[in-house]
């Protein structure tokens, strides 16, 4: 199994108590654990988001594709995500040209992690009106259609109905062959799987194991439908992970989870909901039950686990167990 993971970036709260001035740093150090030779993870990972959940707050949310930059040239082996970049957020021939920037400057190393967006309060409050899901999924299609011209043949016209480019010109092109990884992120069945199936390498789905299997057949009858294939496609999730050594060290991190949530402002239901939501996830336990629960879905067919720790910009406790205890387990 291969694991990525994500670095805290202040979008899911998970600066707070951090001085500004010192979340580079912060993020930097974490990046470079991860990119260590001897260590168990493939990619880091960040949030195209501007406001934090589960409310927006006057927190920091750190953006993504500044972050990709700065992490190309601050890391050596890392490959370089996004979970995952909203389409609309940015003109998709603007966003190929700066993916293809940052591939050189990675050595080849970056991911475009793309999907149709869903955060209505971003959306709104940054002027992009909010479309209906199925309009937005018709940008993803269109966009997705752009950045494969412009990264395989280095130009790109397309007379869509959401976009319209004529000619747009990517120089340089990215360093990787066939053009940077595509992760289609989202289960919709009906369009977002269907595009996965035409586009992708990566998906980026349902992690639980009821949900992974159902979503896995789905595209498997889109691949069909469309003549691609199906084994091709790397099937990965995201799982927020609560990881101790018993479980006293779960429900200590649980509550400090939503202290945390307190203390940037979120309401007290919202926290409490919040909360309840993490410790109810498929990777909350102690090192023997995590790795169970990854075996589990890794006999589905879950072969990219991206994972999550909330508290790991504070505490890298649960990041050295999973490291130590989990990883070689499933990496050697």
């Amino acid at each position: 199994m291969r694991f990525g993971l994500f670095v805290p970036q202040g979008w899911r709260l998970d600066l707070v108590g951090i001085d500004t001035k010192d979340h580079w740093q912060t993020m930097l150090g974490i990046a470079e654990e991860a990119d260590r030779e001897d260590g168990p993870f493939e990619s880091i990972w960040v949030f195209d988001h501007f406001h934090t959940v589960p409310v927006p707050t006057q927190e920091a949310t750190h953006e993504a594709w500044t972050l990709m930059a700065a992490f190309a040239a601050a890391t050596k082996r890392v490959r370089l995500g996004q979970m995952c970049t909203c389409m609309a957020y940015r003109n998709p021939a603007y966003l190929a040209k700066v993916a293809a920037t940052v591939d050189v400057i990675s050595g080849g190393r970056t991911e475009m992690g793309i999907g149709a967006g869903w955060y209505e309060h971003e959306w709104r409050a940054y002027g992009y009106g909010f479309p209906t899901a199925g309009e937005r999924i018709g940008m993803l299609a269109e966009g997705v259609e752009i950045m494969h011209q412009l990264w395989t043949e280095g130009t790109a016209t397309l007379d869509g109905r959401h976009y319209q480019v004529d000619g747009a010109i990517c120089r340089p092109l990215p360093l990787q062959d066939g053009g940077i990884p595509l992760w289609i992120a989202g289960g919709g069945e009906k369009k977002t799987l269907r595009i996965a199936a035409q586009y992708a390498r990566y998906t980026n789905f349902d992690g639980s194991p009821e949900g992974f299997t159902r979503k896995s057949q789905i595209l498997r009858e889109h691949c069909q439908d469309l003549g691609t294939d199906y084994a091709a496609i790397t099937r990965s999730a995201n799982y927020n992970v609560i990881l101790g050594e018993t479980g006293k060290d779960v429900q200590d991190k649980i509550a400090w989870l939503k202290d945390t949530y307190l203390r940037a402002g979120v309401p007290q239901d919202e926290a409490e909901r919040r909360t309840r939501e993490f410790a109810g996830g498929y990777l909350v336990g102690t090192p023997d039950l995590v790795a169970e629960r990854l075996a589990e879905v890794g006999k589905l067919g879950m072969s990219y686990a991206i994972l999550n720790f909330a508290e790991v910009a504070h505490d890298r406790t649960a990041l050295t167990l999973f490291t130590e205890k989990i990883a070689p387990q499933f990496t050697a």
